[in-house]
């Protein structure tokens, strides 16, 4: 279960000249236009208040410069544990294309209008999943889940809009690092990781 890697143009630090936004940007588009299903899926990692790691996988809703946008129910594990000790890491991983990100730093909650425009754009079967669910909490069997969409199904009927529910809505990661790695023959991968300072972002090399 070896897959040999190389063939594209050699990650170098320059790329990152412009910052960490433009060549993500670059690198989503390559992962889409190489095939790679729901290139935007990002595992997401936290740390529980036993000081254990905890991850699964999340939608990136929104890229721009002051980080990552993701969505949740804030009764969720996740937005227990980023309340408790809000930094996370995130990492894009898509071997399409022999390319994965990781973006680490502190995490915060989004404001409500932007939630709120996010939110209008959602299908309307995704806004009413988010009412039915009590997210990571216990249910009995599926058919209880069911019923529980059902409801929120009658409850709003033909309504024109359906408002955001009272605890869901985006969170934040501001990145204090960004590490982009290329799979390169060898094992011999290209990392090249940048970090915020005070003065702005120091850019080097790793080794792999």
């Amino acid at each position: 279960m070896r897959v040999n890697y190389g063939g594209s143009s050699d990650l170098d630090e320059s790329w990152l000249d412009q910052g960490w936004e433009p060549l993500m940007r670059h690198w989503l588009r390559d992962a889409v236009d190489g095939g790679v299903a729901e290139p935007n899926a990002m595992v997401l990692a936290t740390v529980d208040a036993a000081g254990h790691p905890a991850s699964r996988v999340v939608l990136c809703k929104d890229i721009g410069p002051d980080g990552i946008v993701f969505y949740s129910n804030y009764g969720s594990d996740k937005a227990a544990q980023l309340t408790a000790n809000p930094h996370a890491s995130a990492t894009f991983g898509w071997p399409l294309i022999a390319r994965q990100i990781t973006l680490r730093g502190e995490v915060e909650r989004v404001s409500s209008e932007r939630t709120q425009r996010y939110w209008q754009s959602r299908p309307r079967g995704s806004q009413l999943g988010a009412w039915a669910s009590q997210q990571s909490r216990p249910i009995g069997t599926r058919a209880d889940l069911e019923r529980a969409l059902a409801d929120v199904t009658a409850r709003f009927g033909d309504a024109g809009e359906i408002p955001v529910p009272p605890q869901w809505g985006g969170f934040l990661l501001r990145p204090a690092t960004v590490e982009f790695w290329q799979g390169k023959e060898n094992r011999l991968h290209n990392r090249v990781r940048t970090t915020a300072t005070d003065s702005g972002w120091r850019t080097e090399r790793l080794q792999p």
